[in-house]
């Protein structure tokens, strides 16, 4: 315990950050303190701002200021394919990847019974929703590859199978730049699972 409860309580405050224990919350609050206040401020305010005005987006989901968020709103987005992901995270990697041009729709998890997560935590009824009201030619469920991720899509995958579009799922397997006797086990059969004929033309 530090003689300031001031510092004390900081340091508790910094430790609800994923990945973040008492030494890390302890060298973030002194650095803060002792060598940037006005970054200290900054991250404050805009703390105070964000947790106050961002909530989720009306067609996706996602994290955002707006009640439709820049990526929905966008007429230079493909809207007839819609990527379904855990987490706003997920996103953010895809985006970052300039691979995808379509819309999703962020599920804020994945199903486990165990925790009390089902369907309507998941808010699939409003994925079916949407995806009765737009014109979506494709879902591409790119849920994690966990067998919590596997279960969730083979689950949405079963809902949608009497609707008129193409249901896809992620690859996955071998990392590119991966050497095989690397590779865990489960992402090999993965691999072997999802292995696609060689194009030669």
């Amino acid at each position: 315990m530090n003689s300031s409860p001031l510092i004390d309580q900081l340091i508790e405050a910094f430790r609800c950050l994923p990945g973040v224990g008492p030494k890390s919350a302890q060298r973030m609050t002194l650095h803060l303190l002792e060598r940037n206040r006005q970054g200290g401020e900054k991250l404050s305010s805009s703390l105070a701002v964000a947790l106050k005005e961002v909530g989720n987006c009306v067609h996706c989901r996602t994290l955002t200021e707006e009640n439709s968020c820049r990526i929905c709103s966008s007429v230079s987005r493909n809207h007839k394919l819609c990527c379904v992901v855990e987490s706003p995270a997920d996103i953010f990697a895809i985006e970052q990847s300039g691979a995808y041009r379509g819309v999703y729709f962020v599920l804020m998890g994945h199903l486990s019974p165990i925790d009390g997560i089902g369907p309507e935590q998941l808010g699939i009824s409003l994925l079916l929703e949407k995806l009765k009201k737009e014109t979506t030619e494709e879902v591409i469920l790119a849920c994690n590859a966990t067998v919590e991720g596997d279960a969730t899509a083979y689950y949405i995958a079963e809902q949608l199978k009497t609707m008129p579009l193409i249901v896809s799922r992620i690859a996955h397997g071998v990392p590119v730049g991966g050497e095989l006797e690397f590779v865990d086990g489960s992402t090999l059969s993965h691999a072997f699972a999802g292995r696609k004929p060689m194009d030669f033309t």
